[in-house]
């Protein structure tokens, strides 16, 4: 391979000829070799847009020429249209804690772009973090780039996913199916009815994450090394966020506390929280879907979902419900994230959590397999599954539960003894509740329809 010598601080390196990084990165490259997972796209224009939001403020405070601020910021705009911009970031997401080697990672890179644009020598330390510091850049990063994708993807995802679940609901309104209470038959339900409890749980979820955005756009730009703003100017947190939040439209402000913000990710480990939670609600409709599509003879058959691929390599005409189940694994995927991100959190040693570029990596991952499986759970399984009428009324004519609705006119007592009756002869219960009430065939069947049962009520 042709390399040339790069130097810092501690010597001469050799770096690859043709790299835009600097021996700093390539140091890191060097250092660990791990996982081969470098941070999140996300993750890294979140970090080429907060130096140029920095060295736009910088040059309105007069401690860069503007010709050098213009440079960085057409640097990072050259970098932001380049489709291969990540070959140009290739350190490990297992590096130094405080992603001080993502950090220098960009500042070496925009320093060599900047200089070949400014036709002068752009320094990645003096020039392009100034100001700043790993410390407060990353932490910033990490709520900046989880904004933007919860702005630009996954709330429209959820969105998505609430607006034909309930689209759905109303389509099969009129389908009345066997409620399951421990997996065992219940008074009966509309199909709808399920499908808007599945609804309510992705819209409440809608609402929480909403509700953490405020704090996830509060900053810890400003408090360079340890929170006292160090090296910074006191001016420079208020006119980085104004400036970040013209380019993103996201409405950013610095922390009221530089050193909580420095010094912990609780906001982040607020935020996995919920979208854990999310998980969960996934991981229960996805489970409802495959229950109802069990078979379909020796399952439930309530529904069908769409086939979309073979089920089997041995078993031909098998089809699987390979939606819900990849729903499921993404779930079981984002509540492993969230315990790495809590143990992350723990890890706010004094001035500085040190598991930063770990944290940042799960939560965009979360982030994003929640986005994009909420499109897929949406179009390519709630939308197109069928429902099985003829499967749902041969249920619903043997569940002897629906003598529940005659407990108020002949008591718990004698409700169950028809019951079991009904469960033990094969029978229906309305033909047992015939023979063993002095109550008209006519008005049990008012009672103990089961589309009034869905009602509720006396």
């Amino acid at each position: 391979m042709n390399t040339r010598i790069e130097k810092d601080s501690m010597g001469g390196l050799q770096v690859p000829a043709d790299a835009l990084y600097g021996a700093q990165t390539q140091r890191a490259v060097n250092n660990f070799p791990i996982s081969g997972r470098t941070l999140p796209k996300a993750f890294i224009k979140s970090l080429l847009m907060a130096k140029s939001a920095a060295a736009q403020a910088n040059a309105k405070l007069d401690l860069l020429p503007q010709t050098m601020a213009d440079a960085i910021s057409a640097a990072v705009s050259q970098l932001l249209n380049d489709q291969n911009m990540m070959q140009h970031f290739p350190v490990d997401v297992f590096q130094t804690g405080s992603g001080t080697s993502s950090n220098m990672n960009a500042n070496e890179v925009l320093a060599t772009l900047a200089s070949k644009i400014a036709g002068q020598a752009v320094g990645a330390n003096d020039h392009v973090n100034y100001g700043q510091s790993s410390n407060d850049i990353i932490p910033s990063c990490i709520h900046i780039s989880a904004a933007m994708e919860l702005e630009g993807h996954l709330l429209p995802a959820l969105k998505h996913l609430l607006t034909v679940i309930k689209q759905k609901a109303q389509e099969v309104d009129h389908h009345v199916k066997t409620g399951r209470t421990h997996l065992m038959d219940a008074m009966p339900v509309r199909m709808s009815q399920s499908l808007l409890s599945w609804a309510s749980q992705i819209e409440q979820n809608i609402e929480l994450i909403d509700g953490i955005r405020p704090k996830l756009h509060s900053l810890a730009q400003g408090g360079t090394a340890v929170g006292t703003g160090i090296n910074a100017h006191k001016d420079f947190a208020a006119e980085f966020t104004r400036l970040l939040g013209e380019s993103t439209g996201l409405p950013f402000t610095p922390a009221s506390n530089f050193f909580s913000h420095i010094g912990t990710q609780d906001i982040a480990v607020a935020l996995s929280g919920q979208l854990k939670t999310t998980a969960v609600s996934m991981m229960k409709i996805a489970n409802d879907l495959r229950w109802m599509n069990s078979g379909p003879l020796a399952g439930l058959g309530e529904i069908e979902l769409q086939a979309l691929q073979p089920g089997s390599s041995i078993m031909p005409g098998k089809v699987n419900p390979v939606i819900p189940e990849a729903t499921t694994m993404v779930a079981a995927q984002v509540i492993g994230n969230d315990s790495a991100i809590t143990i992350g959190g723990q890890s706010g040693n004094f001035e500085l959590n040190v598991m930063l570029p770990m944290i940042a990596d799960n939560l965009l991952s979360s982030i994003n397999l929640l986005a994009n499986v909420s499109y897929l759970l949406a179009d390519k399984a709630i939308a197109t599954f069928t429902v099985n009428e003829q499967q749902l009324q041969k249920a619903l004519a043997r569940n002897p539960i629906l003598v529940t609705a005659l407990n108020p006119i002949i008591g718990y007592a004698k409700a169950a003894d028809i019951a079991k009756k009904a469960y033990k002869e094969g029978r229906s219960v309305l033909d047992v509740a015939e023979e063993e009430t002095d109550i008209p065939r006519g008005e049990l069947e008012v009672l103990l329809d089961p589309m009034k049962l869905t009602l509720g009520g006396l």
